[in-house]
């Protein structure tokens, strides 16, 4: 995959990712605003009924009071006719009359008011309007109209007598206005009733929040309010209060939900849960993919480099043995023992190397799958130190370098593998070697802290960059230097480092600055 279809491939992954997150947070917004029309649709048909009920509850109680002060306090009333209706219908076929008569009466009742409030003591005419029926059938063939005003005896008669509910209404609503605005708020309205009536209200319309609530009159606070109740203008929902007979009043009811974006967040905690557990389990999938591609891409790069790498360091010595073996078929130089010697040399150098590096590919391998077996047993780590350096004495030398080593750790015994912990000194010291570009100047240090013994290998070499000190462990990972072969390996050697270091429960880091130098710090258990 090439770099420009992989980077495609990212941004389109990304972008779709984004996408499905606004999305969810687009549609958890949208429910969110829609829960909240809702509510608030909820809270003005609750606080509609309340003044309502509240208003419906005055007129009935003074109404109660009004029928029993009407029937034991009350004069007889006055009783003045106000329309009276006859309708005559003459049926042909049965030969029957049938005549409907009807009358509105007024009953003026002269009532005192000082019975619904002390502080009135005057009395007050109250009107009731009564409507009575009469249905009479006469038969016979002489039946006219001007025998019926003659009063023959009807074949049948059916009388009905009953109030007119809404003249009743209208004027006991009138009446009771007068009576009403004479109280105060505290005699019409109680905090416990109210905030009772509003419990009930929200109840039925599942609107399950605390809330607060307060009458206003004319905008300006009363006492009927719940205790913790403050007016917020944007939070509170208002409506006029015990209205009069003209639909007006001077008093409003507000009622506010402190808790308000809590109890719409309640009702779409579910589905936010699921949502977000989903869209989490998306991008888990989606970094983890991305991370997998990415190492895989690294990974590729990484063998490609090894590939051209081990290309480049077996290309020499085979070269160098072909030309050696070529030199020792030659006359001259097969019967010059020196020479053919010093060939035969070269090629047993040349060969050792190769197998060196294939040592290391094998080694790495067989730890990997835990098929190499470390035996370990007390050793003395400077034992070990000092046999490693005499391994690279003669590189040392031939580049006219120095290893000065720093003794100060007073316990050193350490459970280890005396063959593979060599390797490791071997390894890092070759590696301060390799990154030396002037003569190898070396200082290998031990000391102890608390129950471990800490070995330092210090150059004075090239440095690194802070990412090739991140990945320096990886395996056939190489940091580049403008010429890839620069420096002979194939990034084997300080992952072996590790994995054995790992072994032995010990720890290794660097610390590096480009061009001054890198410090290797490995850190083993000690033996108690």
């Amino acid at each position: 995959m090439n770099k420009l279809l992989f980077r495609l491939l990212v941004f389109l992954m990304s972008l779709s990712l984004i996408g499905i997150i606004l999305v969810q947070l687009y549609l958890i917004n949208t429910s969110f605003k829609n829960n909240e029309e809702q509510f608030k649709y909820h809270v003005k048909q609750v606080i509609g009924n309340v003044a309502d009920n509240f208003k419906e509850q005055e007129v009935y109680s003074l109404l109660n009071q009004y029928n029993i002060l009407k029937e034991t306090k009350g004069k007889k009333p006055t009783k003045t006719e106000l329309l009276d209706f006859v309708l005559v219908q003459k049926n042909r076929t049965t030969n029957k009359t049938i005549i409907y008569s009807n009358s509105i009466l007024s009953e003026d009742y002269n009532v005192n008011l000082s019975f619904f409030d002390k502080k009135m003591d005057s009395v007050n005419k109250v009107t009731n309007f009564v409507s009575n029926s009469k249905t009479e059938v006469y038969s016979g063939e002489g039946t006219d109209n001007a025998n019926i005003q003659l009063n023959p005896t009807p074949e049948m008669t059916i009388k009905k007598s009953g109030r007119m509910d809404m003249l009743d209404k209208v004027q006991i609503q009138m009446f009771f206005d007068g009576i009403t605005e004479t109280k105060s708020l505290k005699e019409r309205v109680s905090v416990n009733s109210l905030q009772k009536a509003l419990k009930k209200e929200l109840k039925l319309y599942d609107v399950n929040t605390p809330f607060e609530f307060g009458i206003y009159e004319n905008g300006l606070a009363t006492k009927v309010k719940s205790s913790e109740f403050k007016f917020d203008k944007n939070a509170t929902f208002a409506i006029p209060f015990l209205t009069n007979s003209d639909g007006k009043s001077d008093y409003q009811l507000l009622v506010s939900f402190p808790e308000k974006k809590k109890f719409l967040f309640s009702e779409l905690i579910g589905i936010t849960t699921l949502s977000i557990i989903f869209t989490l389990i998306i991008i888990i999938a989606y970094t983890s993919a991305l991370n997998q591609l990415i190492k895989q891409r690294q990974i590729s790069e990484i063998k490609t480099d090894f590939i051209n790498n081990m290309t480049h360091e077996f290309k020499t010595p085979i070269a160098t043995i072909n030309l050696a073996l070529d030199a020792i078929k030659s006359p001259k130089v097969i019967d010059d023992r020196e020479k053919t010697t010093r060939y035969l040399q070269m090629i047993r150098d040349e060969n050792k190397r190769m197998h060196a590096q294939v040592e290391n590919v094998l080694r790495i391998s067989k730890l990997e799958k835990r098929e190499l077996e470390i035996n370990k047993e007390s050793m003395d780590i400077h034992e070990i130190v000092e046999e490693a350096i005499e391994h690279v004495n003669l590189i040392i030398e031939d580049r006219e370098g120095t290893i000065t080593t720093h003794f100060k750790a007073t316990r050193t015994s350490v459970l280890l593998n005396d063959v593979h912990f060599t390797n490791v000194i071997v390894n890092v010291l070759d590696n301060a070697i390799k990154y030396s570009p002037e003569k190898p100047i070396i200082d290998v240090i031990t000391e102890n802290v608390k129950d471990f013994v800490i070995i330092k290998v210090k150059d004075h070499g090239q440095g690194m960059s802070k990412v090739a000190q991140k990945r320096i462990f990886e395996k056939f990972y190489r940091e580049h230097t403008g010429d890839i072969h620069n420096v002979k390996g194939h990034g084997l050697g300080l992952a072996y480092v590790k994995r054995i270091i790992e072994d032995h429960n010990g720890q290794i880091a660097v610390e590096s600055e480009k061009g001054k130098g890198s410090t290797f710090i490995i850190k083993l258990p000690l033996i108690n």
